[in-house]
């Protein structure tokens, strides 16, 4: 199961069900197809931390009320990534995947031309049925495109999408809105999302679908020992990531000199962060699970708590967002490997929850933060989602000794 910075992840386990005979040429089409569908929706999912504050400008409203876009997008991912297969247990899923497209271009469409804050809110909860919609299919498309030995390649040509989406499309997206506006962003990635439906269109073959996880699977896996305490925990820790990072446009622009330009390169620079830390982490996870954590959450909120700190020490921002981008790119792959660890015979259950427990934190993290912001300021909002974000670290490690200490026993009584 896959996530992006947007909350949403996906797991290299392949779903039963027959698989496209495609050529390799094509199957790697096809891939990068999946691949524009993650950037394009995952760049479309975070504009409006870029653009937060000339948004909030021109609709005459607070920072904070905008960056509540955020939360309304994830409330409907989260619903359409737990229902959608039931609601439509027989669509080709080709066909599925270019409508949702549609869907996000018509969400991009009415954010541009939004006359007020209710339209655009609105509008990103269509947004966010397209993303719940697309993440929850990709695993079963992807694994329908490559053999059984490529599916994790697969994954990570679909998954670099969310990395890249950040490293340039969310920092273009600040650029362009300095040129021509704000509304002008959403008119781009519009079109682009056009261009991914009619791809997804023409290089995909049909999809057959398959069952969905089902309410009394996902059940039975959060009452397993460690998995609901491990799960608040990933929520605290992806929470506090998303207070900051909502908010990462109005904090950027308290840093003494700042401007557009600065602002630009420090987004870009906490997406090269995340580039490198995706695969750092996840070359030495398997291995080093229970250290990576502790120390890739303690990183997170180390990285928040040093930028809201920066206004005073503006030097700890290159190095804190730098920082804060790894750490943040690794998490998901380490959040991966602990459901595995802690669910090895439930794993497509605990995705499930897994996604819900990203969403969730997407939810709380903007909608809290955005509380936060207009109460207490920036500084303080940061320094409270460190604590956060650290604390969901600390607490997480101890599931893996009670997922094992519970796995004799329930081997035993079988």
């Amino acid at each position: 199961m896959t996530t992006n910075q947007t909350g949403t992840m996906t797991t290299a386990a392949a779903p039963p069900g027959p698989r496209a005979p495609l050529s390799p040429r094509r199957a790697w089409l096809a891939l990068a197809t999946m691949f524009l569908g993650s950037f394009s929706l995952v760049t479309a999912e975070f504009l409006p931390p870029g653009v937060l504050t000339p948004v909030a400008h021109d609709l005459g409203v607070t920072e904070g009320v905008v960056g509540l876009s955020v939360s309304v997008t994830a409330l409907t991912a989260l619903l359409t990534a737990l229902g959608l297969s039931s609601l439509f247990p027989r669509t080709d899923r080709r066909t599925l995947l270019v409508v949702l497209a549609l869907g996000a271009v018509a969400s991009n469409v009415l954010v541009a031309v939004a006359p007020s804050i209710g339209v655009l809110m609105a509008a990103r909860l269509l947004l966010g049925a397209a993303l719940g919609g697309y993440w929850s299919m990709s695993l079963v498309i992807a694994t329908r495109l490559v053999p059984a030995d490529r599916v994790g390649r697969s994954m990570m040509v679909v998954n670099a999408g969310t990395t890249v989406a950040t490293v340039a499309g969310v920092p273009l997206g600040v650029l362009i809105s300095a040129a021509a506006g704000w509304r002008v962003v959403f008119w781009a990635a519009a079109v682009l999302t056009v261009v991914t439906a009619v791809a997804m269109r023409v290089a995909l073959p049909r999809i057959a679908p398959t069952p969905g996880i089902g309410w009394s699977s996902m059940g039975r896996a959060l009452r397993s020992p460690g998995v609901a305490v491990g799960l608040v925990s990933i929520v605290a820790v992806i929470a506090g990531h998303f207070v900051g990072f909502t908010y990462v446009r109005p904090a950027l622009s308290l840093l003494p000199g700042s401007d557009v330009g600065t602002i630009a390169v420090l987004l870009a620079l906490f997406g090269a962060g995340g580039l490198v830390g995706n695969f750092a982490v996840g070359a030495v996870v398997d291995r080093h699970l229970a250290v990576l954590l502790v120390a890739v959450p303690v990183a997170i909120g180390a990285s928040v708590a040093a930028l809201g700190l920066a206004v005073a020490l503006p030097a700890l921002a290159y190095p804190a967002v730098i920082v804060w981008g790894a750490a943040f790119g690794g998490v998901l792959n380490v959040v991966q490997v602990w459901i595995t660890r802690v669910l090895p015979g439930q794993v497509e259950a605990g995705s499930g929850l897994v996604v819900a427990g990203f969403q969730t934190a997407i939810i709380l993290g903007s909608a809290v933060g955005g509380l936060g912001v207009d109460a207490i300021g920036i500084g303080w909002t940061y320094l409270v989602a460190a604590v956060v974000a650290v604390a969901g670290g600390l607490a997480v490690r101890g599931t893996l000794r009670t997922a094992r200490a519970a796995r004799p026993a329930a081997t035993a009584t079988a």
